[in-house]
């Protein structure tokens, strides 16, 4: 994607010093751009932690990072205890975001590359190469998400004779959520740039924005005609006929479909199932967690800070970004990062190897290496 006619990953490697990653704060989206460096895998914690990254698969992708840059560290000391330190440092990365599960799964893939190292040497040069090519997988697999989810949106274009296809989102599944074009945005700019009129239905996602802030930020560098709502006004859009189709991401789904996404998303899911709009998850394989069945039951729910509820933030009449309290003071809040819509609730699921129905079966059609390994 494209930011002001230059094209930007949101994770790099810094063209200039060794040991540096760098990332789209996007603390400061949609007011500022900026640029930070990151130069440890404590710095890297914290940035997935306080949300400098986030996105199931861009928070993967960080923690790959991250524990390349541990690696770094340990080779520049001559460290003799390097992979007790990569064990300390996946951990605590491991802690920051609970929900995702590209996050341990980047983990524990690097941490299976340093058991065949024979040196602190070996291990920089060898995880700093599984980082990049995470990124660069995860890179393809968004555009294959988008190659095989803009039929969906051309099927319902073809139905309406070329009337703009109305498409509702719930968070940031876009490009900033990911390392380049997204999940559940990537078909809709498969279908903008393939010259189908879409328009996006975005919803502004309290408590943290991540709507109002990036989707809308991202859609509008990319030209893409949309209009923000507020959550709750999505069940009315349903009613009157104003929606076509339903596409979110999703930071983990279980062997038989069940989606854990951004808290309001099951909400969502249910006014979809009521009034006949279907309902698609989009996602990598690398956000499918084979060993849980029961979303509900199963999936951990990360929460968060009650501030993230008591306090917005905004651009204020001088250019400033404040945070003010919205509540009385001394209000008490709760703040569940996600929810969990059970796959019954779902149309179906695009991956990068197609569309599948939400069950176990459906997923097993797309990935049939699964079928004996079980949890693997």
């Amino acid at each position: 994607m494209k930011v002001g006619g230059t094209h930007y990953r949101t994770i790099w490697p810094h063209p200039e010093r060794e040991g540096v990653v760098q990332i789209i704060d996007q603390r400061w989206l949609p007011h500022r751009f900026v640029v930070e460096d990151v130069a440890s895998a404590e710095a890297m914690a914290m940035a997935i932690r306080d949300m400098h990254v986030r996105g199931a698969p861009l928070i993967g992708a960080a923690a790959a990072w991250g524990l390349a840059l541990a690696a770094s560290a340990a080779a520049s000391e001559a460290a003799g205890d390097w992979y007790e330190r990569l064990l300390r440092a996946g951990g605590r990365l491991k802690a920051t975001r609970p929900t995702a599960m590209n996050l341990a799964w980047a983990v524990d893939r690097l941490l299976a590359v340093a058991q065949t190292c024979g040196s602190a040497d070996e291990v920089w040069v060898r995880l700093r190469a599984e980082a990049r090519r995470i990124c660069d997988e995860d890179v393809e697999a968004c555009a294959s998400i988008g190659r095989h989810g803009l039929r969906l949106i051309r099927e319902i274009s073809v139905r309406k004779g070329g009337v703009p296809v109305n498409v509702l989102t719930h968070c940031n599944a876009g490009w900033l959520a990911c390392v380049d074009h997204g999940t559940a945005t990537a078909p809709i700019y498969a279908a903008h740039d393939a010259g189908i009129a879409v328009h996006v239905w975005v919803d502004e996602t309290r408590p943290r924005n991540q709507g109002a802030r990036l989707t809308a930020w991202e859609l509008g560098m990319h030209g893409v005609p949309h209009t923000l709502v507020p959550d709750n006004a999505g069940g009315h859009l349903m009613q009157h006929g104003m929606v076509d189709l339903c596409l979110v991401g999703t930071d983990r789904l279980t062997r038989r479909g069940d989606a854990a996404n951004k808290i309001g998303t099951y909400l969502k899911a249910l006014a979809a199932a009521d009034n006949g709009v279907p309902f698609y998850v989009a996602l990598p394989s690398s956000s499918i967690d084979w060993s849980l069945f029961d979303g509900v039951r199963e999936i951990p729910i990360e929460s968060r800070a009650e501030d993230e509820v008591r306090f917005i933030e905004g651009l204020g009449a001088d250019g400033q970004v404040r945070s003010v309290r919205i509540c009385p003071e001394g209000t008490r809040a709760v703040n569940y990062g996600f929810d969990v819509t059970p796959a019954r609730r779902l149309a179906g699921v695009v991956t990068e190897r197609g569309i599948c129905p939400a069950t176990e079966e459906g997923l097993l059609s797309l990935f049939p290496e699964r079928r004996a390994g079980g949890a693997a």
